[in-house]
């Protein structure tokens, strides 16, 4: 190959899919914030934030990712919204569970005792930050957690959890995108495990931007062609999850990983709120045992527009990659 088709080849890789831009990274107080020329792209939300005024402060949580924003400044997802206060921007927990005899719900956590304000059964709690970082490469931060079942024993150990979450923006294939590239590897914490019966939804949740609470305002789209009625209950490589934002199409796609348990996962989508969960516990019983790593990654996209599935699909195909 002569130096004239290199340097071609080489423009044209490097036109399609850009050089991250400087992204910050900051810690403030309870949260890691990450920026790019001062426009926001997502928050970590640590030790437990706020919840809106009206909002039993039961459900103040950690441990997820909120807000998050599209590259012009739209904010898609929400956080203790009215109807399920206890779901969260992004994040990852289990419902229905086995541990001993006990079975915490990581997933709806306060849901249960929201009535009298009374302690947590179980929680995915915010242990502590390894690091973090920011530069022309993107930002990023490696973090522990700790599912806790207070059922029996206060602060009863289940799984330990590490995230490792890299951000960044590119202009992929011609669309500007926030990317988000999480890395959940949950452990056990004793020597019993922690069964997983089957169950509709508990894995990664996702839940959209309050201007898509009306049922007609959002829109899902799988990979394989299904909307939110027929894509339910279905699995899928990707899914996105978008609608008007302050008048703008805008919305999110969750890439999922080939690696993962039971690829292409399980999904479900949420027929009453603008939330999808991918939810590998769908397709039957199983574990998370002693001295087996449960690992799962997922990459976000977080961009302006309507939904492309092609350019989707050619994202999935390069994050495989």
């Amino acid at each position: 190959m002569n130096l004239k088709l290199i340097l071609l080849v080489a423009f044209v890789c490097y036109a399609g899919q850009s050089r991250a831009a400087d992204i910050t990274a900051e810690k403030l107080g309870s949260v890691l914030h990450f920026s790019i020329k001062g426009e926001t792209i997502c928050d970590y939300q640590m030790e437990p934030g706020d919840v809106p005024e009206g909002v039993n402060p039961i459900f103040k949580h950690g441990a997820h990712l909120h807000p998050v924003y599209s590259p012009s400044g739209k904010l898609v997802t929400g956080n203790h919204q009215s109807d399920h206060p206890w779901q969260r921007g992004i994040w990852l927990a289990w419902t229905k569970t086995e541990f001993g005899n006990s079975h915490p719900d990581f997933w709806n956590m306060g849901k249960t005792n929201a009535k009298n304000g009374a302690s947590l059964p179980a929680e995915v709690r915010f242990l502590k930050l390894d690091q973090s970082w920011g530069g022309a490469d993107g930002g990023g931060f490696i973090s522990q957690h700790v599912f806790l079942d207070h059922s029996h024993t206060p602060d009863q150990k289940v799984l330990n959890e590490t995230w490792e979450v890299q951000v960044s923006q590119k202009t992929l294939d011609g669309v500007l995108a926030n990317i988000i590239d999480l890395t959940s590897t949950q452990t056990c914490a004793t020597d019993k495990p922690l069964k997983l019966p089957k169950y509709h939804y508990g894995g990664l949740g996702v839940r959209g931007s309050e201007q898509w609470n009306p049922v007609d305002t959002v829109t899902m789209l799988t990979s394989e062609g299904h909307d939110r009625k027929a894509g339910d209950n279905t699995k899928a490589k990707w899914v996105h999850l978008g609608g008007q934002v302050d008048g703008t199409p805008t919305g999110l796609a969750v890439l999922i990983h080939p690696s993962n348990f039971r690829f292409p996962q399980p999904l479900r989508l949420n027929p009453k709120n603008p939330q999808i969960c991918v939810a590998p516990s769908q397709d039957g019983d199983w574990p998370i045992d002693p001295g087996k790593p449960y690992i799962s990654k997922y990459r976000l996209l977080i961009y302006d527009g309507k939904p492309d599935a092609k350019w989707i699909e050619a994202q999935w195909q390069s994050y495989t990659k």
